[in-house]
């Protein structure tokens, strides 16, 4: 649950701030009332902040879904503001990829199997018999030290 929290935890931290960027761009922009824009902004940017803190803590898992409706409500913005469209959008991919690589960090890899178990013998099957195997002897290997260009020198 570490990874979730950092991941996703990031992710929320970094939206905060981009909301709390955007609520700027709406009043001198948008043209919307200072109290609007604080207060829609301003109210997103909170919970954006406090679900950062919450996210991936045992008995949390709500926050996950809190989080993800937060995603919804932020490319919902892009009726007031256009470019919270794209910024809205970019955050959900990174908010669904945080959520998809801490749960695969999560989970053990499974080591692969060759078979699942030994094949079973049948009447109409002759028992392998035993292979023999032969060494082949490698030839000596010459090392640096023992093998010397001649010297110049003499």
């Amino acid at each position: 649950m570490k990874q979730l929290r950092q991941l996703c935890g990031t992710v929320l931290i970094m939206e905060a701030v981009v909301i709390g960027l955007a609520i700027p761009v709406a009043i001198v922009l948008e043209h919307l009332s200072h109290g609007v824009a604080g207060g829609v902004g301003g109210g997103l940017a909170l919970c954006a902040l406090v679900l950062s803190g919450m996210v991936g803590r045992p008995g949390m898992g709500w926050a996950l879904w809190a989080g993800t409706v937060l995603q919804a409500l932020i490319i919902a913005a892009g009726v007031v503001v256009p470019a919270m469209y794209v910024l809205g959008a970019i955050f959900a991919a990174l908010w669904v990829t945080g959520i998809w690589l801490a749960r695969r960090l999560q989970t053990p890899p499974v080591a692969p199997h060759r078979r699942a178990g030994p094949v079973p013998k049948t009447a109409d099957t002759p028992a392998a018999a035993p292979r023999a195997t032969t060494a082949i002897p490698l030839a000596p290997q010459r090392s640096a030290a023992t093998h010397r260009p001649p010297s110049p020198l003499g």
